[in-house]
């Protein structure tokens, strides 16, 4: 095998591959197993050169010949250049098979012995490459690698151009990278073989940067700053961690309202062309990047009267793209205007600022401007900063809010009125709304180190405590701390105990103590007048009574939806609507619970509440998935867990319900991975309330991917940790029918009738009209496992006209398909297309692929099986009862599907019945049973 050294590398770049590159990876992957060739294409810092690496690494192995070329600007204009990397290793291998014209011309132009030029050499050139391809392919595949393809020398591209396009099936691959802007790969693209996949780099998206910037050892970097180290990069990875470098090496973060660092390297980069601009033409982009939306119009009123021109010449040497439909400035990539506003000197910077403070239309851009314009404390600049921040809120803009209320503590004198600690609290609580709780936590424990006053404490404690999330186990210290500063004062105490009611629910999994908890923070807060934190307890603890199962769960919403009202607790996820949302949906009141929670996520996004609307979307998500409208619950899921990513907030719940969505309208896989994500999320955070929704989504996935065994212990550990919990309405989880079904097909029917009985009674009791419907269907399958297949028949059918009426339609569609599988091999009708039908109309693919499976199975064996009339009770004495009926469906000539189906288990459950089968009659095959039961016919 011939193999260039210094390609022969480890793929050490792989890990960061993975980083949002995998779909183009496994595409391109495949595309080069089936014998293709692959063109990647994108800006420049995109990362092709690090998929050109692991693409080459993962697949070379494959090829017996790599060469490999890599072009840089600075050589692009010497001749033959790229051909000689090429080839100059391998040149003595396909010398001699080369004919002597080909040979001398190629040996000229690889060694620079002569003169050979394409104007002289032009046909003997082409001809010698495309035959030293054909030579070296002769031995084995052959895999051409080549990176920065736009600085190829012309002569090397045009030799390369002609081979690739005559090689046809000649086991030749080409693996190129090339540097283009927007789609503009067409040249290189006919230059390559016809069979060439083109595949686009695209920017990293913001949890793929920091999850880059993590795998690179920058941790500690804020959420806001990661925001801002996105926005600035444009998702570029090379920018991306130049930016975090810069970062990492700078003594003092930058603060709210200052760019980024811009590392000298970027600089560089972005802003080579510069220096072709005039002074005042520099001056101009340095208005319009330190401008939050500049125009021309803005760029006028700010002093700059010949924008126009001056843009105009940024434009044409790409630093500036102007919109073709508007009047807005646009920075070509968002780095210029970051490397440009970084370059300039602090007094130039002011002075923009200045000019943009009084040019501004919007009051808030007025603010910010004045704010970056001035030094030192002002109280009007922070009045008007505090002011600008309030309107930020009222839009619904709360990590603008954020930004401005630190600018105005900034300004703000010692001894002004509000302190600076009161707006930094403000500003705290803001970043809080818009989901930056790394910013929000970092303000309150500053706060904490000076502030005195016991409401201020309070008020930084419970933002350290929010900003904790799910993982308030790790913020235990602090409850002792704020309880001590709270001291006797209600309205104090009460903030404390409502955070300590959510402990005990989240931390210790109880319940019954959150509950009684939650109901004392009310009294409480009524007596400290403080309507907003009652309200808040009271939606709290109708939340834990619904999932109880606790019958005052409708008393208490109706006291939480009394006046007078609170419009921030009306629309919180954890505020009243939210509970009588949750009260709605377990009630099998499925069209209101949507007409609910779609109001409240209009309205949380319409403030800018992000942690809200996470949760809201993923709520949106759970009923369309109970109304059966999987595609829409599975599009609705997806966005829930991305804003999860990016935000860092809800990340264990929004994969368990992703993972229920992909099991139902999606890929069996992922929904497996999603549920370990999720429980491994809730284990990681100590909450005691999602492991056991986490592992109910595992176990459902188990369930449909077919790993019976699998979902029953999951299941059972969800049974023995709700137990524990206190949680007695079947409707919160809906697991119990998922274990009936999954222990009938182990060979558990006994197990799964107990497990009925005892969740029929709940939902007696609180009147879950879905959930009995459910459970009947799974004592369907138990009696049709015990043999009978009337009763079994007969209830499928009534409750598949119940889940119907009740608007349960992927419920629906599984009772149609257990019956379709019940009448398997029976006499009378056996169609699957019903099932089919309403599983199509849900967009559950996952179960389609089943029904598809079942239709397979149901299809006659060609295989020749006496005749039976009934089986002998003789033969089958001292089998146990499961394995009697596989026996005799054996001695029927029913195949191990046609039991399954039948009795409802797995063909690994009928397989295991059978092997115990086989050694207690002595025998070694179902053949045997067969002549078993003929012999005994016989006598």
């Amino acid at each position: 095998m011939t193999v260039r050294r210094d390609f022969k590398e480890p793929a050490r770049c792989r890990p960061d591959l993975v980083i949002g590159r995998d779909e183009l990876f496994t595409a391109a992957r495949d595309q080069l197993t089936r014998g293709g060739s692959v063109l990647l294409h994108g800006p420049a810092g995109i990362g092709k050169s690090t998929v050109l690496r692991a693409l080459a690494a993962d697949y070379g192995e494959a090829a017996r010949t790599v060469l490999r070329c890599s072009a840089t600007e600075s050589e692009s204009h010497l001749p033959f250049l790229a051909l000689a990397d090429l080839f100059g290793l391998v040149l003595d291998e396909i010398s001699d098979k080369l004919p002597v014209a080909q040979r001398t011309a190629l040996e000229s132009a690889l060694t620079g012995r002569g003169e050979s030029t394409l104007q002289r050499d032009g046909l003997a050139l082409r001809l010698a490459v495309l035959s030293a391809l054909r030579a070296l392919a002769a031995a084995g595949p052959v895999l051409l690698v080549a990176d920065d393809l736009q600085w190829l020398d012309s002569a090397s591209a045009e030799l390369l151009g002609f081979a690739a396009r005559r090689l046809g099936d000649t086991p030749v691959q080409l693996l190129c990278a090339v540097r283009t802007e927007e789609q503009e790969y067409d040249r290189h693209l006919r230059a390559s073989p016809p069979d060439t996949l083109a595949v686009r780099l695209n920017p990293l998206s913001r949890a793929q940067v920091s999850a880059l910037l993590d795998h690179r050892g920058y941790t500690d970097l804020p959420r806001s700053t990661m925001r801002e180290i996105h926005r600035t990069s444009g998702g570029n990875p090379l920018f991306a961690l130049e930016l975090g470098r810069a970062l990492g090496e700078s003594p003092t973060p930058p603060r709210p309202g200052e760019p980024l660092p811009v590392p000298t390297s970027l600089r560089a980069l972005v802003l080579s062309r510069l220096d072709m601009l005039s002074d005042e033409a520099r001056r101009t982009l340095l208005v319009a990047s330190a401008g939050a939306r500049p125009t021309l119009a803005l760029l006028h009123a700010a002093g700059r009267e010949n924008a126009e021109a001056e843009t105009a010449q940024a434009a044409a040497l790409g630093l500036l793209a102007t919109e073709p439909e508007g009047p807005a400035v646009r920075f070509a990539h968002p780095l210029i205007s970051a490397a440009l506003y970084a370059e300039a000197p602090a007094q130039e910077r002011r002075a923009a600022h200045a000019a943009l403070s009084t040019a501004a239309s919007d009051p808030i851009e007025r603010a910010r401007n004045l704010a970056l314009a001035t030094t030192g404390t002002d109280p009007e600049v922070a009045a008007r900063l505090a002011e600008a921040a309030a309107l930020a809120r009222d839009r619904g803009a709360p990590s603008v809010a954020a930004s401005l209320g630190l600018l105005a503590a900034r300004h703000t004198p010692p001894d002004g009125a509000p302190a600076p600690d009161d707006r930094r609290l403000q500003a705290a609580e803001d970043a809080i709304t818009a989901g930056e709780v790394d910013l929000a936590r970092d303000i309150a424990r500053e706060v904490l180190t000076r502030a005195t006053v016991p409401a201020e404490r309070i008020r930084a404690w419970e933002v350290v405590i929010e900003a904790a999330g799910q993982s308030l186990g790790e913020v235990d210290a602090v409850f002792p701390q704020a309880l001590a500063d709270a001291g006797d004062d209600p309205r104090l105490l009460a903030l404390v105990h409502y955070r300590l009611a959510w402990r005990k629910l989240i931390v210790e999994g109880d319940f019954a103590e959150a509950r009684e908890e939650a109901a004392h923070t009310a009294d409480l807060a009524a007596r400290g007048d403080d309507r907003r934190t009652e309200l808040m307890a009271l939606s709290f603890q109708a939340s834990t009574e619904t999932l109880m199962g606790h019958p005052n769960a409708p008393t208490t919403i109706k006291r939480a939806l009394r006046e007078p009202q609170d419009p921030y607790v009306a629309c919180h996820h954890n505020g009243v609507g939210a509970a009588r949302f949750r009260w709605l949906l377990m009630s099998d009141q499925l069209p209101e619970a949507r007409s609910t929670i779609t109001a409240l996520l209009r309205e949380v996004r319409r403030r800018g509440m992000v942690e809200s609307e996470v949760h809201f979307q993923r709520f949106l998500a759970e009923t369309e998935l109970r109304s059966g409208h999987c595609g829409r619950a599975l599009d609705l899921a997806r966005e829930s867990l991305r804003l999860a990513r990016d935000s860092g907030i809800g990340l264990g719940a929004s994969a368990m319900l992703a993972s229920l969505a992909e099991a139902s309208g999606g890929d069996v896989d992922r929904a497996l991975a999603l549920a370990r994500e999720a429980a491994g999320k809730a284990e990681e955070d100590g909450d005691q309330m999602y492991v056991s929704r986490a592992l109910a989504a595992l176990g459902h996935a188990q369930l449909v991917a077919g790993d019976a065994a699998g979902a029953v212990g999951s299941l059972r550990r969800v049974r023995e940790l709700e137990q524990g919990l206190g949680i007695t309405d079947p409707a919160r989880g809906r697991w119990q029918g998922d274990l009936a079904e999954a222990l009938v097909r182990v060979g558990e029917p006994g197990e799964a009738q107990d497990v009925i009985d005892v969740t029929r009674e709940h939902a007696l009791r609180l009147g879950r009209e879905s959930v009995l419907a459910v459970l009947d269907r799974a004592e369907a399958l138990v009696r049709a496992a015990r043999g009978d297949h009337e009763a079994a028949l007969s209830r499928l059918t009534s409750v598949q006209d119940r889940l119907a009426k009740l608007g349960y339609g992927l419920e629906e569609a599984r009772a149609a398909f257990a019956l379709a599988m019940l009448r398997t091999g029976r006499p009378g009708p056996t169609s699957y297309d019903e099932a089919a039908r309403l599983f199509r109309r849900c967009r559950a693919l996952p179960w389609l692929r089943q029904v598809d499976a079942a239709v397979a199975a149901a299809a006659p064996e060609t295989v020749a099986v006496p005749p039976q009339t009934a089986p002998p009770s003789d033969a089958l004495e001292g089998l146990a009862s499961m394995e009697r009926q596989v026996a005799a469906l054996v001695m029927e000539g029913a195949t191990n599907r046609e039991i399954a189906a039948r009795l409802f288990i797995s063909v690994k459950t009928v397989e295991a019945t059978l092997t115990r089968v086989y050694r207690k009659l002595g025998i070694r095959s179902r053949v045997d049973i067969v002549r078993l039961a003929a012999g005994r016919h016989a006598k």
